[in-house]
């Protein structure tokens, strides 16, 4: 099984590229938002380390970004509960997929917290910040203050691209990074 990595800045389209490749995806983000609205474990979990913020469930988002405005440390906290509980999930996921050929990983922190092992093929989004900027601002529930935070846990986007195996260029048309990815899946399919 290939494992393809996708890593680029926060805003750079990586789970827009991740399911271009056609091939079964596992998205943190998305994995986080179950656990958020259907998890009583992860639930309880955040409620013993921020009392004051986790008082109904399911989590609210809005909740969990009072917690980091109001400390960086919180975020820690947060971070803590939920990083193992995404690990056993997408061990669960490779094991469901086991028979595929390739699976994505649109997982933001890949890099970060060593989770990319050295067979998984990475590739980077590469976008102009202008606009990445232009597309955060869009977001629904953005806020700049836990963007700023977020940012902070992250490499610089420099260093993602120097460990990257691969580069693709997001301009954010469609036709464009679909036929970028195809070609991208070739060479990776090359190499393997």
């Amino acid at each position: 099984m290939i494992k393809i990595g996708i890593v680029g800045d926060i805003g750079s389209g990586k789970s827009y590229v991740a399911k271009q490749f056609g091939y079964p995806v596992f998205s943190a983000d998305n994995e986080v938002e179950k656990l958020y609205k259907k998890s009583r474990k992860c639930y309880y979990k955040l409620k013993k380390k921020l009392p004051n913020y986790i008082t109904s469930f399911p989590i609210q988002k809005s909740n969990l970004s009072k917690a980091i405005i109001k400390n960086s440390n919180n975020l820690k906290k947060i971070e803590k509960v939920i990083h193992p509980l995404i690990r056993v999930r997408m061990k669960s996921f490779f094991k469901k997929n086991k028979n595929k050929k390739i699976v994505v990983l649109d997982i933001p922190l890949l890099i970060e917290n060593k989770i990319n092992k050295k067979k998984y093929v990475l590739v980077f989004v590469d976008a102009k910040q202008k606009e990445i900027k232009k597309r955060l601002k869009k977001r629904f529930n953005f806020n700049s203050k836990v963007f700023n935070k977020l940012k902070k846990l992250q490499l610089p986007v420099e260093t993602k691209r120097k460990k990257a195996d691969f580069i693709i260029k997001n301009n954010f048309r469609h036709q464009t990074t679909k036929k970028n990815v195809k070609i991208l899946l070739k060479n990776i399919l090359l190499d393997a």
